[in-house]
């Protein structure tokens, strides 16, 4: 287990880098050394968290944490973070697993980099050029 999470971290951290080098302006929510190693919770400079997904259909994340999932209003957990309700509807949640490749990885930041610049509203892109 402890191989798999050091693994499974460092994919994590992989995700991080590249999506934040492709959408400047994005944030981690929670802490960046206290968490489970395939977790990572984003805010997105600008646009809309379920938009995202509608622009990324190949990538399984949600807009809430893995026990409020089904629901479209914005989590508890990221209210108690401290995110208002907007920064909350431009936030993803993504969980990196066991048998996730850096291959996977790869692809999946590319594909939240191009649906980031399809759905951000004009201007954000700019920004993230």
């Amino acid at each position: 287990m402890t191989e798999d999470a050091a693994r499974i971290g460092d994919l994590r951290d992989r995700l991080l880098g590249r999506l934040m080098r492709g959408i400047p302006g994005l944030v981690v929510n929670a802490s960046r050394q206290q968490r489970v190693a395939g977790n990572l919770n984003l805010t997105f400079p600008a646009g809309d968290a379920q938009a995202l997904m509608r622009a990324a259909p190949d990538l399984c994340v949600s807009t809430g944490s893995a026990c409020s999932s089904a629901e479209v209003e914005p989590s508890y957990v990221l209210r108690a973070l401290g995110l208002d309700e907007a920064a909350a509807g431009r936030t993803l949640r993504i969980g990196v697993g066991r048998f996730t490749s850096a291959a996977d990885v790869d692809a999946a930041a590319e594909m939240l980099i191009e649906a980031y610049r399809a759905v951000a509203p004009a201007g954000a892109e700019a920004r993230t050029a």
